[in-house]
């Protein structure tokens, strides 16, 4: 009986679905691409960062504040900066953050929510 038990536990386990995280599949668009693209990402904390992309620039609005930043080649995912922040990710998980020693996150893990402008 007892191994009918464990089986049976190893049979049900088996069945159940593991639940994926919910995430948007929204591309940012290429760096250099001269259209407006804008994407809304909420994060931890329920903050909403709104981005609008457009030729090697990002303005980046949290609570009400806008930063224009500029595009910096990274060898993997993306990165826009501008004097004091940074705008920083792959794929569809980014970060807004002081640059510089401190780094204090404004917004972290953003994941896409909803594109805010553009077709693409």
């Amino acid at each position: 009986m007892k191994r009918l038990s464990i089986a049976a536990l190893a049979l049900v386990a088996g069945c159940v679905q593991q639940q994926q995280p919910v995430t948007n599949l929204i591309p940012r668009p290429a760096p250099d691409d001269p259209s407006p693209s804008g994407i809304a990402y909420i994060c931890d904390g329920r903050k909403e960062v709104s981005v609008v992309y457009a030729k090697n620039r990002a303005s980046v609005t949290l609570d009400g504040k806008t930063w224009r930043m500029e595009y910096q080649p990274t060898g993997t995912g993306f990165r826009y900066m501008d004097t004091a922040n940074e705008w920083t990710g792959s794929d569809d998980l980014a970060t807004l953050r002081e640059y510089g020693a401190t780094g204090r996150p404004r917004a972290f893990n953003c994941r896409p929510l909803r594109r805010t402008t553009g077709s693409s």
